[in-house]
């Protein structure tokens, strides 16, 4: 031992190296306080959601049907009602990512409108199922086209009343609807159901937080979340809908309009798409139900709304009707103009 430690010990110093290896354990210590404390939601929340209810696809009466965008072959399934027609029918544009026949969500929406009269052309979209093509890198002009495609074929089905024909666009549909319906004077209504009305970064932006906020605060995630949200919009499916307005392709539309909202949306920022369509002349019937979320499911049965199945039947029967008005149409904001 030389003087200097000789020295540093009859000081009651401590040896450098040992000083810094407690400042290590010291940090790392403190980080994993703060992580956990960061991920306390994560770990003592609930953050599990049951599973939607609804019809299966083996319990449905439907036919196999295809059509053509141009030479890209498309398929689908048309539902048609018992009785005699011709019947109105309501062609249902999917939400973002890979669709699926035996959708739940889908296939209760189908079903009530098909017990109630209303034919459904239900397809598989471009890179799904039967259709052919991909839809990883199709903007919504081109998705739109694939929607105009199926309304052509189904307004020449002969148990269809050609004249009573319109879309439902469900979640990304909703951003979809606007773009085919602007391009088609022959559609007689639009149903935007879960479907945002500010443009897909915000929307992006409002997703990501929720999806974050399930592991941690929501201050936390509202701090991540534009740095996620700008990598997600580089991707390829995302850019080709990168910072798209629906306004502009809404305001175009004349026909009767319904925006059906599940409150406690995370994916959808209902407050905000309420305010731009107030902010903005767009006649439409607007709809917000208590505690239905993205699928504006029942929180005591997990099956979709049968008070928003009831009133999307009684918008399409009054619109094909021509009896839409503001006295009619009721509603929680009733039309807006």
């Amino acid at each position: 031992m030389d003087g200097n430690e000789i020295k540093k010990l009859s000081m009651g110093g401590e040896d450098p190296e040992i000083m810094k290896f407690k400042k290590t354990i010291f940090a790392v210590a403190v980080m994993f306080l703060l992580l956990g404390v960061a991920l306390l939601p994560a770990l003592f929340g609930d953050t599990s959601r049951a599973p939607l209810v609804g019809p299966d696809l083996s319990t449905l009466e439907y036919e196999e049907v295809e059509f053509f965008n141009g030479d890209l072959r498309l398929a689908g399934m048309i539902f048609v009602p018992e009785g005699e027609g011709p019947f109105p029918v309501a062609v249902i544009i999917h939400g973002s990512g890979t669709s699926r026949r035996n959708s739940k969500w889908y296939l209760s929406v189908t079903r009530h409108l098909q017990d109630s009269g209303i034919a459904v052309l239900l397809p598989d979209k471009r890179g799904c199922e039967k259709s052919e093509g991909n839809w990883v890198g199709a903007n919504f002009e081109v998705l739109a086209g694939d929607t105009l495609a199926a309304v052509e074929f189904v307004r020449n089905r002969e148990e269809i009343d050609s004249s009573k024909l319109g879309l439902v666009g469900m979640s990304q549909g909703g951003w979809i609807a606007p773009v085919a319906a602007s391009r088609d004077e022959g559609i007689s209504f639009v149903v935007s159901m879960s479907g945002s009305t500010v443009t897909t970064d915000q929307q992006l932006l409002h997703e990501e937080i929720h999806n974050i906020s399930k592991f941690t605060w929501p201050f936390i995630a509202r701090l991540i979340a534009p740095t996620t949200t700008k990598r997600i919009q580089q991707m390829e499916y995302f850019q080709p809908i990168s910072d798209f307005d629906p306004v502009p392709y809404w305001q175009k539309i004349e026909v009767p309009i319904y925006f059906a909202f599940g409150e406690n949306d995370s994916n959808v920022p209902v407050d905000a798409s309420i305010d731009v369509l107030r902010a903005n002349p767009v006649a439409a019937r607007i709809e917000v139900y208590p505690a239905g979320g993205h699928a504006i499911r029942s929180r005591e049965t997990n099956v979709v709304s049968t008070e928003f199945l009831d009133d999307l039947v009684e918008f399409i029967r009054t619109s094909t009707d021509d009896l839409l008005d503001e006295s009619s149409a009721g509603g929680t904001d009733g039309f807006q103009t």
